[in-house]
């Protein structure tokens, strides 16, 4: 696959850029070219046949599709062999429903791949198995018991949030809307949503004005990480951190989801200190708000043990990597070698 991109990086050089998409697109186009018949990844579902909700795409998905098959002929037109414009618009429409991103051991981002067989699985918020990643190929293990002839489900997205934020990301990404028990009884959204317990409760309006607020918040703060320095960042973190505690306990979501970004930005700038007190405060609500064998709150103890350990707090680093690897174990497997890695630097310690 790498000779597909060789020559086009070195010609290009340091303007060599396409995105993940496009450059997962080419290589599906490789691949079809060099292997017509089905792959070992296709033993269910073929990519030909993944759905595309082509009929389903505004103008702005439209254009973004153009941007990228102009990209598609701008980085490979010398090395590849394409269909027509209107089945490359079905491909990239394929790809954006059924791609899946790849991730460490810590959540941090890695690639974008496509697992046919694996993007068969339907969503739910109550999803029975999790899909993780061992090198290029991508396993699924159950976490809960399931009967035999029981559907089995996975989830296409972050769990943390409340019912209507959830399905508007389902909408907007995959075009349907979530019917599993969580969405239907919508039990969690109480505690996610958890208001500041006050003599003189904020009115319904105080609070449905405060979660506008802090989606466009999260949305501000996602656009700005593309171009404002690290003490930029976290001031935002700060200020709405501060504006929403007056309505929000800390446990609540949007809270938590803007702690999470001060951590990382802590993180990047090496603020251990900064980084663990946000850490602390937020793992106790992640364990409430995400299912029991949540990836989320194995990646935070993880990164609590490290952080401690790091800061010589031994006692609480093992404590803290000891509850990631009780996760990870059902998870990824205890044969995975991010296990041997974490059992590995409890040793060293």
């Amino acid at each position: 696959m790498h000779k597909l991109e060789c020559a086009s990086m070195c010609t290009f050089g340091q303007n060599w850029n396409p995105s993940e998409t496009v450059r997962l697109t080419a290589r599906i186009l490789a691949k079809q070219k060099t292997h017509p018949e089905r792959t070992h990844s296709e033993k269910l579902l073929a990519v030909k046949e993944f759905e595309s909700h082509i009929d389903k795409l505004d103008n702005e998905k439209r254009e973004l599709i153009q941007n990228d098959i102009a990209a598609l002929h701008h980085f490979y037109s010398k090395h590849l062999e394409y269909p027509d414009n209107a089945a490359l618009v079905v491909l990239f429409a394929q790809v954006n429903c059924n791609g899946f991103t790849i991730e460490d051991e810590e959540l941090s981002h890695l690639g974008s791949a496509i697992f046919p067989d694996v993007a068969l699985m339907n969503h739910s918020c109550c999803p029975n198995v999790i899909v993780t990643y061992k090198g290029t190929l991508a396993e699924v293990r159950a976490v809960k018991e399931i009967e035999p002839g029981e559907e089995i489900f996975s989830s296409y997205i972050d769990l943390l949030y409340p019912t209507e934020d959830r399905n508007d990301r389902l909408r907007d990404s995959y075009f349907f809307n979530c019917d599993c028990r969580e969405c239907i009884t919508k039990e969690k959204d109480k505690e996610k949503l958890e208001i500041c317990k006050l003599n003189d409760p904020p009115s319904a309006e105080t609070v449905q004005d405060m979660i506008k607020y802090a989606r466009n918040v999260i949305e501000e703060f996602r656009r700005a990480k593309h171009y404002k320095s690290p003490g930029e960042l976290l001031e935002i973190c700060e200020l709405s951190l501060d504006k929403m505690g007056a309505v929000f306990e800390d446990s609540n979501v949007y809270m938590l989801h803007m702690m999470y970004q001060a951590m990382g930005v802590c993180l990047y700038v090496q603020d251990w200190e900064g980084a663990l007190r946000y850490g602390q405060k937020i793992i106790r609500p992640y364990s409430k708000h995400y299912p029991s064998y949540s990836l989320n709150v194995a990646s935070m103890w993880l990164k609590l043990g490290r952080l401690y350990m790091a800061l010589n707090n031994r006692t609480a680093g093992v404590k803290a990597l000891k509850r990631a690897i009780a996760i990870m174990e059902v998870a990824h497997g205890k044969d995975h070698p991010y296990i041997s890695e974490i059992k590995k630097e409890l040793e060293d310690h």
